[in-house]
């Protein structure tokens, strides 16, 4: 299965499981030229395909605490003031 097929099987609509599994495995079957006798090896891949999308969408991602962030990015050192040129006064 190629990138785009995993691609486009991550977009496909959610509905009931064994509908999500055969339009995935339909895809895979028609991008591989629509081979004949391979139905029971197009619905396992793609029955796993569709298991990691859901399995990625279920964790979310972990956010650093507020003081971690702070301690990570330094403040820039305030440039000092001008002094006054005493030729201008």
């Amino acid at each position: 299965m190629t990138a785009s097929t995993a691609v486009r099987i991550a977009m496909l609509p959610r509905k009931d499981t064994d509908e999500e599994i055969a339009a995935a495995a339909y895809m895979i079957w028609l991008e591989e030229g629509q081979p004949h006798g391979m139905d029971k090896e197009h619905w396992f891949r793609a029955q796993t395909a569709l298991e990691g999308t859901k399995a990625k969408k279920k964790a979310p991602a972990k956010k650093k605490p507020a003081k971690a962030e702070a301690a990570a990015k330094p403040k820039a050192k305030a440039k000092p003031k001008a002094k006054p040129n005493p030729k201008d006064a």
